[in-house]
């Protein structure tokens, strides 16, 4: 019924009882689960967990934060690896001026770089974006191409304009705290039809389960709470939320 759009079971954190957290996932009616990469090992870790079991799929790539020593072979080994029937989309990429461990300007060249390889393999992509939401949109804008925006923060209105130019927007956690205004606004003024859930574990745990780990299983959570925002059924919001990923990451 729900299907997490991001999460990484391929973590630290997850990886040695990624079993576990699976069947957990299934038995909250979590039917599908996208494994999103970062970089090269946990991108690996994300293919051979897709490979293994049927409902699961892949997205591989090279984040903002740990792009500073990424090469030209890195960048060729990303995109042989789209080339695997499970792996529907490139990602996590992007921008992140929050942290300062990789200069700016090398973000955006690697960003551009792998915005190029999943337009020659025709695959969307997976955008992780902090604090750098216009430069974020200008590069999208300028090199034309389709996704998801990530575990968005940015403002409804910013949502509208990526909207515009082919991308989902996913919300996570964040929507579930109780003071978190602008993920809630985000939810209520963005058509569902444009909407994805997702955990993005094991970060982000949402309410009432905070401090602890997060799982796949918890984004039951995020559908719940845009349900009750938007005086939806919980139902209604996992079909639809469920057949948009399914819709932007080609799967059948």
């Amino acid at each position: 019924m729900y299907f997490d759009t991001h999460c990484h079971l391929n973590s630290d954190e997850l990886y040695d009882n990624y079993e576990l957290y699976i069947n957990n996932a299934l038995n909250h009616e979590v039917e599908n689960m996208m494994v999103v990469g970062y970089d090269l090992q946990s991108s690996k870790r994300a293919v051979e967990l897709a490979k293994q079991y049927d409902f699961i799929y892949a997205a591989v790539g090279i984040g903002p934060n740990d792009c500073l020593e990424t090469t030209e072979q890195d960048l060729f080994i990303i995109d042989e690896y789209l080339n695997e029937p499970k792996v529907v989309a490139l990602g996590e990429i992007g921008l992140d001026y929050y942290w300062d461990d990789v200069p700016r300007e090398k973000q955006k060249e690697i960003f551009q770089k792998q915005i190029e390889i999943a337009k020659k393999h025709d695959k969307p992509i997976s955008i992780h974006c902090r604090d750098a939401y216009e430069d974020t949109y200008q590069m999208l804008k300028l090199h034309g191409h389709r996704g998801i925006m990530h575990c968005y923060s940015g403002s409804a209105e910013m949502a509208q304009r990526f909207i515009a130019l082919g991308y989902y927007i996913s919300l996570a956690g964040p929507v579930t705290f109780k003071n978190a205004r602008v993920p809630k606004d985000v939810a209520e003024k963005t058509g569902l039809e444009y909407l994805l859930i997702e955990t993005d574990c094991p970060y982000l745990t949402p309410h009432p389960f905070r401090g602890k780990l997060n799982e796949p299983a918890n984004v039951v959570y995020i559908a719940q709470e845009i349900a009750k925002l938007k005086n939806m059924e919980i139902e209604d919001v996992a079909r639809m939320t469920t057949f948009n990923a399914k819709t932007i990451l080609g799967i059948k």
